[in-house]
């Protein structure tokens, strides 16, 4: 469990403070070339920035493509000055306000995607207004509130010719996140089909089919998992088995993020209660959140890095907390660890997708855990601070009571 990997920096195992997040950009970007070149190229990459939206700019710089969710991940975005024409704006709701904005200033570089039949009357018309041509992915829902069904899509199909300002690219399709080969097979089959048909009912050739697999991450200590090298070429195949011969971009976030970030948390209370050894720690479930994690019963990947440098000899099972007022903040209910002390830190692995965002921070008015950055062209370099959320969580002063 202390063999900990050379490519962690000595620097931030040895920060004095914590909680904090570590992202590696540079096996980050390494995993998207590697992905890549196991895709042989039949693949361009998407990378959905809602995973972690502190990974934008190595993923601008690596991937084709930026899927953007919200207005506040568009102005992370514009601010970090992404390259317009790599984003797609997704996401269910789509302010009027925004999409014109983003028409006027953009005039169509970015794509949009369509998730419902009153999403496009509103694209179509700021289009119109606008005198803006806008290029459109429609999203095709897998059964939930997602997209459109297929009927919803046959008609924007049909009707196409009506509107000229506006290129239809193709689908955009996504099922959700973990998801076993089986899965895949089915759904690339099914959107080959779907594809077919639109040609032949309608005779419209789609460019691009985007899709979400939505790759398994194994997060846990007893996860079953596939060599990447196989997992992928597994895709690669299915990829050249579609009759589909426009382009696919695959999207993705979870698979690329996740297993370039680490999460540091220190040991700063320890109880014996009714028999049970309890370690309370300065972060918890508002900082770290695996997907899969039941009441915390399975085991995520972590070091344990004692304070004085050499672990106890005695091994004690322990439940670790975190520093929340509530019952459910449990990192882990039992974690066989040698003897701990107030100081000694645990760092949680594959935690660079979703936790840096997920957490319920406002909880307790806490401070955010700091964020550092790692690349082996500047080293250790800290992007955000412990800045405090109070400040969001009561007025500024008494002036309005």
């Amino acid at each position: 469990m202390n063999e900990i990997p050379q490519t962690i920096p000595e620097e931030f195992l040895s920060l004095n403070s914590s909680p904090a997040y570590l992202f590696d950009l540079d096996a980050f970007a390494e995993r998207i070339r590697r992905t890549r070149g196991y895709l042989k190229e039949q693949a361009l990459l998407c990378y959905a920035i809602k995973a972690n939206p502190f990974l934008t700019w190595t993923a601008a710089a690596c991937a084709d493509r930026l899927e953007v969710c919200s207005p506040g991940e568009l102005r992370i975005c514009e601010r970090l000055g992404v390259p317009l024409e790599k984003i797609v704006l997704s996401g269910v709701w789509k302010d009027e306000d925004d999409i014109r904005r983003t028409v006027r200033a953009w005039r169509g570089s970015n794509i949009f995607t369509v998730e419902s039949a009153g999403q496009f009357d509103l694209l179509r018309r700021i289009s119109e207004e606008e005198h803006c041509p806008l290029r459109l992915l429609i999203r095709l829902s897998s059964g939930n509130q997602f997209g459109m069904d297929e009927e919803a899509v046959r008609e924007i199909i049909r009707s196409r010719p009506s509107y000229p300002q506006l290129t239809f690219l193709g689908l955009q399709f996504y099922s959700g996140t973990q998801k076993k080969a089986a899965s895949l097979e089915k759904e690339l089959g099914h959107l080959d089909e779907f594809l077919g048909e639109l040609y032949r009912d309608f005779g419209y050739r789609a460019e691009e089919l985007e899709y979400g697999p939505g790759l398994f991450v194994p997060y846990f200590q007893k996860d079953a998992s596939v060599p990447e090298e196989e997992l992928l070429a597994y895709v690669s195949d299915l990829l050249g088995s579609l009759s589909f011969s426009g382009t696919i971009t695959l999207e993705m976030g979870r698979y690329l993020a996740a297993p370039c970030g680490y999460y540091l948390t220190s040991v700063r209370d320890i109880k014996r209660t009714r028999g049970q050894n309890y370690a309370i720690l300065d972060g918890g479930i508002h900082h770290l959140n695996y997907y899969g994690q039941t009441m915390a019963m399975k085991q995520p990947f972590f070091y344990y890095l004692p304070k004085n440098g050499q672990p106890a000899k005695d091994i004690l099972d322990y439940q670790l907390c975190g520093a929340l007022c509530t019952a459910g903040d449990v990192l882990l209910r039992r974690a066989a660890l040698p003897h701990l002390h107030c100081g000694d830190r645990l760092l949680f692995c594959r935690a660079g997708a979703y936790t840096v965002t997920e957490g319920i921070y406002l909880f307790l008015s806490r401070d955010l855990p700091q964020v550092y950055f790692w690349t082996a062209a500047h080293g250790l370099v800290l992007a955000r601070g412990a800045d405090p959320t109070d400040v969001l969580n009561a007025p500024r002063d008494s002036s309005v009571y």
